[in-house]
């Protein structure tokens, strides 16, 4: 195996166990982490800042990239609609996602990459009569990743958001009723 390739054995595990444990907060029930959920709050919309600041060279990404976060900020509404609230004995506050809709991100998150590696792959290799490896990070080269990057950063932004929102009502809520 060329030396350049040697970072995939160690990277493409890596990859499959976060995708598996994504995957697996998608069923079932999860409680309610507020300082996780502020923190990834936080990082998607970092992650969202920072790529849009690669906009201002291509206006296009940036389009891709607020299209897709507008929507996925309209799926993670309706997806905060479909999850079930539940209060457990002991792991207290929690909610049951809808499984579908990370799970579909996911998939389309994954089947975009999955593309556009298998695009790049030949200029990456070398092969005759491909283009040079593109510069930059080319991954996020193509108005449609950035699209599909934005579905999960606008999803993610509304659907943890509408968590917390319903999380600090359900205390009131329950300190009322205690109250009384």
């Amino acid at each position: 195996m060329p030396a350049h390739l040697t970072h995939y054995l160690v990277m493409l595990p890596l990859l499959a166990w976060i995708i598996w444990r994504r995957l697996s907060r998608q069923f079932g029930r999860q409680p309610i982490r507020r300082k996780r959920m502020i923190a990834r709050i936080a990082v998607f919309v970092i992650l969202g800042g920072l790529l849009a600041l690669g906009g201002l060279r291509q206006p296009v990404l940036a389009e891709g990239l607020f299209g897709g976060a507008l929507t996925g900020g309209m799926l993670g509404l309706l997806g905060l609609r479909l999850t079930r609230f539940e209060v457990d004995p002991v792991k207290g506050d929690c909610y049951v996602p809808n499984p579908w809709f990370g799970a579909l991100l996911t998939a389309l998150l994954l089947g975009r990459l999955a593309w556009r590696m298998l695009v790049l792959w030949p200029s990456l290799q070398g092969a005759p009569g491909s283009a040079p490896p593109p510069s930059g990070l080319s991954y996020a080269s193509s108005p449609l990743t950035m699209l599909v990057i934005g579905l999960l950063v606008g999803y993610y932004i509304a659907y943890f958001s509408g968590l917390l929102i319903h999380h600090r009502r359900f205390q009131q809520a329950q300190r009322s009723v205690t109250a009384v």
